[in-house]
């Protein structure tokens, strides 16, 4: 097949029902983690899951970099805007993410930045005053860097291996021009440790096999998760973001299960290869180290998740030209985020959703995002459930 249509036939979609169907065998229960938050809106926007068995079971995971990011990382962007006046650039999702509950005192900043800092999220603090702008790219960042030079430029990077490059991209250009007001709050992480410690958390959550991300590997390839499925025993299947390709994934994991393997394979091979973009890989590797833990909303610090640029680019490394401290900040009482990042609830669980946390006024991260959970039952649907 090779347009996007084909992906998406409803003939073909039945007859791959109609075969998970005959392979499941119906005397046990098959959990299947879709990591990546773009699986999971593609499951409910073509209603993928009521084309399973019912012994057939998506469990949501955390692959929503957006979703991720603890609260404190967002109140340290909105410090940068507040305490060092900075221009902030970043992507639209994070605009609305809400940050820590009371995390931030306001005794000491003037009158206009203490109403900056009495809101949650970044969209709050730029109705407030503070020059936050949207950008779509790194590009974008830079542009607004060479046209306010007496200004300090920050660009907000998250995101996994997929954005990962870009950021490395923009830092490359920015010390061949000489930009001296331009610099990264770095949080990008890395997806094989999150999955790691989600089968490793104290009360790990029952998952018998991975939907490997599809963008994330395209970087990476399909080598790293390896080691990985044969440690934990778990199949993996590095799927695409169709209809068609999450079918065919789940089709591929269960005759492991049935077979009882754990390999790793690539459903997504027209876009993806066991060792990925190696030219991608060895720009990550020129700009970025490991950082020694990093902490993920709903999975806690986790040891080497996340990167930070290396001693040579430091001059673009925003938390070294600004005091950064730590910020320690909760989320909001009664939301669920935490535990439906790690695959310990659904959206439903949660009392909040489709109450008082609506896309128009997110409670928490899963809600914001193109690639939450929460968002994926909110815009088709699916908030009650049999």
């Amino acid at each position: 097949m090779k347009y996007i249509d084909e992906f998406r036939q409803h003939d073909l979609a039945q007859q791959l029902a109609n075969s998970i169907a005959q392979t499941v065998n119906p005397d046990r229960h098959y959990r299947l983690m879709e990591f990546c938050g773009g699986h999971t809106h593609a499951i409910f926007r073509y209603g993928v899951q009521g084309l399973m068995p019912s012994n057939v079971e998506f469990i949501h995971g955390p692959g929503c970099p957006v979703c991720v990011l603890p609260t404190g990382r967002i109140d340290n962007a909105i410090q940068l805007v507040e305490q060092h006046e900075v221009i902030l650039c970043t992507y639209a999702d994070l605009m609305r993410v809400p940050g820590g509950v009371g995390s931030r005192p306001t005794a000491a900043l003037p009158p206009s930045m203490a109403v900056a800092s009495s809101r949650n999220s970044l969209l709050k603090a730029k109705a407030a005053g503070g020059d936050i702008r949207m950008v779509y790219s790194t590009q974008d960042a830079l542009k607004i860097a060479r046209d306010n030079p007496e200004r300090q430029v920050v660009f907000f990077a998250i995101g996994f291996e997929t954005t990962t490059p870009p950021t490395a991209v923009a830092i490359k250009q920015a010390q061949a021009e000489g930009l001296t007001n331009f610099s990264v709050f770095c949080n990008h992480v890395l997806t094989p440790a999150a999955m790691q410690a989600i089968l490793d958390a104290p009360e790990p959550v029952q998952i018998d096999a991975f939907l490997g991300p599809s963008h994330v590997s395209s970087v990476i390839g399909s080598r790293p998760y390896e080691t990985f499925s044969e440690h934990y025993a778990k199949p993996i299947v590095i799927a695409g973001f169709e209809p068609l390709d999450v079918m065919q994934s789940a089709l591929m994991l269960i005759r492991q299960l049935n077979a009882g393997q754990h390999t790793v394979e690539n459903e997504y091979s027209r876009a993806v290869t066991r060792d990925g973009n190696l030219k991608a890989q060895a720009l990550m590797a020129e700009i970025f180290e490991l950082r020694p833990h990093f902490e993920w909303r709903g999975l806690g610090l986790i040891p080497h998740s996340a990167l930070k640029l290396k001693a040579d680019y430091a001059e673009f490394d925003a938390e070294q030209r600004f005091d950064m401290p730590a910020i320690q900040a909760s989320d909001v009482k009664g939301c669920e985020c935490p535990a439906i990042l790690r695959g310990a609830k659904k959206p439903q669980d949660c009392k909040l959703l489709g109450t008082v946390c609506t896309p128009e006024n997110p409670m928490g991260s899963c809600m914001v995002s193109s690639e939450g959970a929460c968002a994926a039952y909110w815009s088709y649907g699916r908030l009650r459930q049999s």
